[in-house]
């Protein structure tokens, strides 16, 4: 499903959107007729210093504004960008930056919705997905955290055990399937239907003081040894009742 189409079926009312780079921002108007900040990354754009550190000045800039807009962050990204003048000028700092800055926009009362309808993968997918409020999914989008070839080399396992352990174990695997498993995603939208009372049943619901993925991951199956995680978050969140 193209950028365009999605957007003008979550924004019925209208929209904007500029487009520079691989990077998008704009302003698309909900329903009852208030707006939400538009943002992301497009086209499978690998994320550099400079176009994470615009997106951290975006987020940042909302966070200073008064009341409690959203942001929509969509994404189609590849994974960081691999180069000696990334890494040399600190892209992990960045990209630890812009995920802080999308929780400080959550703060200050602007909620942010992932929306993941393309690739995304490595520290590009942690800073943006994984770092705002909730992350939707769309069919036929494709996130890894680490693809099957690296996982192998890293623990020593072949792919084909890999793929036999990922039945009973999603951690073992990419996917939207697998990750929505694990409670990373919230929930994987129905592109057959539109798309906006979707997205307004996703801003209802009400903001959690703790992180609910480790328990969605539990009642999900994806995540069967949370339960420690679970219980330690559900006491910590007793404690400052």
């Amino acid at each position: 499903m193209a950028l365009a189409d999605i957007l003008k079926s979550i924004f019925p009312e209208g929209h904007t959107l500029k487009e520079k780079g691989g990077l998008v921002f704009g302003e698309g108007k909900r329903l009852q007729g208030s707006a939400v900040h538009i943002l992301g990354v497009t086209n499978d754009t690998p994320l550099g210093i400079e176009d994470t550190a615009a997106l951290a000045a975006r987020v940042l800039g909302i966070a200073r504004e008064t009341g409690d807009a959203p942001i929509l962050f969509v994404i189609d990204s590849n994974s960081q960008r691999m180069s000696r003048h990334d890494e040399l000028l600190g892209l992990s700092e960045y990209l630890s930056h812009l995920a802080k800055a999308l929780r400080l926009a959550e703060i200050h009362g602007h909620r942010s919705i992932g929306l993941l309808y393309g690739h995304t993968a490595a520290g590009a997918f942690i800073a943006t997905a994984l770092a705002a409020g909730v992350l939707i999914g769309l069919p036929g989008a494709n996130p890894e955290v680490m693809d099957l070839p690296s996982v192998s080399r890293v623990t020593k396992l072949s792919i084909d055990v890999l793929k036999e352990k990922a039945k009973t174990n999603p951690v073992f695997a990419p996917g939207l399937d697998y990750l929505a498993l694990t409670g990373a995603v919230h929930r994987i939208w129905d592109p057959a239907q539109p798309l906006a009372p979707q997205f307004e049943s996703v801003l209802a619901e009400p903001v959690s003081d703790v992180d609910v993925r480790p328990q969605a991951g539990l009642e999900r199956g994806g995540r069967p040894q949370a339960r420690h995680i679970v219980d330690q978050v559900l006491a910590e969140a007793g404690r400052h009742a």
